[in-house]
């Protein structure tokens, strides 16, 4: 997806000299050319149309393919990727170990040692620490526009398991860097997010 811009140009008319005109009562005088000052200066507007949010919610936990070969396909066209699996664990990940798939794909997963997305554990204070640091890192990339394409997986249990508001989700889409687009992917997705979204896709399998 390629965010498009769009440019609208303002015409102004600038009031021309005559250099030619004489005052027949001066006609021995030096003719100069007359001072204009505080004309109004030609101005281009340009407008930059924010890139896409679009929210993927379906009943499993799985990163759709799709999903994956669409970061491929970014990366291989030279812009950065950023795919972020918040509550995904495994052992040596984090932000200080990134996968890269291909050239321009950075992959994150969480530093834990067991599956953080199950709703009935209890989060340790060095797990919630593990997550916020990947949700940390993917909010500068967002603000900064250092990626084309983020994707944030099971984003949703951010506000779920409350180690983030709604709000300061929402924010961070509505400030993101126009060049940036966003997929958002969970079983669920608060309604505020959702209603943001440019496109909500719901998969039944």
């Amino acid at each position: 997806m390629v965010a498009q811009i769009k440019t609208a140009q303002i015409k102004t008319n600038q009031p021309k000299t005559n250099q030619n005109q004489t005052n027949p009562h001066q006609s021995n005088q030096t003719k100069t050319n007359p001072t204009v000052t505080n004309l109004p200066k030609t101005t281009s507007l340009v407008t930059p149309i924010k890139s896409n949010v679009q929210v993927f919610i379906a009943p499993h936990r799985n990163l759709y393919t799709d999903i994956i070969a669409q970061g491929l396909r970014i990366a291989g066209q030279g812009t950065q990727v950023l795919l972020v699996q918040l509550f995904q664990a495994g052992i040596n990940q984090g932000l200080s170990n990134p996968r890269r798939l291909v050239e321009n794909l950075e992959w994150l997963r969480c530093d834990a040692q067991r599956d953080l997305s199950n709703p009935e554990i209890e989060l340790t204070d060095e797990e919630k620490t593990a997550v916020l640091e990947l949700w940390d890192y993917a909010k500068v990339v967002i603000k900064a526009g250092n990626a084309g394409l983020v994707v944030l997986d099971e984003a949703n249990l951010l506000v779920a398991r409350s180690l983030i508001t709604e709000e300061e989700l929402l924010n961070v889409l509505e400030t993101r860097s126009p060049k940036v687009n966003i997929i958002l992917t969970g079983v669920a997705m608060p309604e505020s997010i959702a209603d943001y979204a440019d496109q909500v896709t719901h998969r039944r399998h």
